[in-house]
């Protein structure tokens, strides 16, 4: 365990839109898709469990479909998205994982025994699944419909319900797992309850276009990428061009140490084993 100096990585943005039927949450990930891939359908992949319903918006590109069936459980989306990420597809749109969870709360209402325990059989395979988004090597857009949320208030010494916004159908607290949420009503338009990009957090509401998954793409590629470094590391061929890529990447000693110093210690190799390269004063022949 050790301290480190923080650096931002490039990132697969993982994020939900919640709304209810019909605000638009399918095409809206179908164009944000668009945005986070450079307008290359076939690299997204929609994971439809609305009925073949993702069809409907073809003329848009040739994006790939999973057509998921009832039940729908968390091992069942699971699967679905081994396939796509196997099949190399850049963007995984979930449409919806409301469906998930209603599975799981049918899965609980069936469980013999006490109902508070049993949902030590329930929490597992949801993490399980929200995990799996979360450790996936892809971008991920989750759909969840909304119902209308109420909480009973005191009124002249009686309690009344009062409307206090929408809810997601998914396990309470799932937002907090996403970098993005957006929140779309039924004219479309969509504001963000949640943004760690701060790309559209306090920003006047908007409607979801194809830019915004081309400003979240420019966002997720706008840290290091470790694996391109150590890449490069492997590539120099002189301790000049080693020294040089350390000092620009000094914000990553602390992860790659091990990949400078293994570089290091083959270039001295190489010379070592090729003693008739270099005169006894260490410098070339040539």
């Amino acid at each position: 365990m050790q301290l480190r100096q923080s650096q931002r990585k490039k990132a697969k943005i993982k994020m939900a839109l919640q709304g209810s039927s019909g605000s638009g949450k399918s095409m809206s990930a179908l164009l944000i898709a668009k945005g986070l891939t450079a307008d290359n359908l076939s690299k997204v992949a929609v994971v439809d469990t609305e009925n073949g319903s993702s069809d409907l918006y073809a003329h848009l590109g040739n994006y790939n479909v999973i057509n998921l069936q009832p039940p729908y459980t968390p091992e069942k989306y699971i699967e679905a998205i081994d396939i796509c990420i196997n099949a190399g597809m850049d963007v995984i749109i979930l449409d919806s994982i409301s469906h998930c969870w209603d599975e799981l709360i049918d899965f609980h209402s069936k469980l013999p025994g006490n109902s508070f325990t049993n949902w030590n059989k329930v929490t597992p395979r949801q993490k399980a699944f929200v995990d799996k988004i979360l450790q996936s090597p892809a971008h991920f857009i989750s759909t969840m419909r909304t119902k209308q949320d109420y909480v009973l208030n005191q009124k002249n010494g009686k309690y009344v319900p009062e409307k206090v916004g929408l809810k997601a159908v998914q396990r309470d607290g799932v937002e907090y797992e996403f970098t993005i949420v957006f929140d779309i009503d039924i004219k479309h338009f969509a504001t963000a309850s949640k943004d760690r990009t701060n790309l559209f957090s306090d920003k006047p509401e908007f409607i979801i276009t194809q830019g915004v998954g081309m400003k979240i793409r420019e966002w997720c590629n706008a840290g290091t990428d470790v694996d391109e470094v150590k890449q490069a590391i492997k590539e120099c061929t002189s301790q000049e061009e080693l020294n040089t890529l350390y000092k620009e990447n000094l914000s990553l000693k602390d992860i790659l140490n091990q990949q400078f110093v293994d570089q290091q210690n083959f270039l001295k190799s190489k010379i070592n084993s090729n003693p008739n390269n270099f005169s006894k004063n260490g410098t070339s022949n040539n």
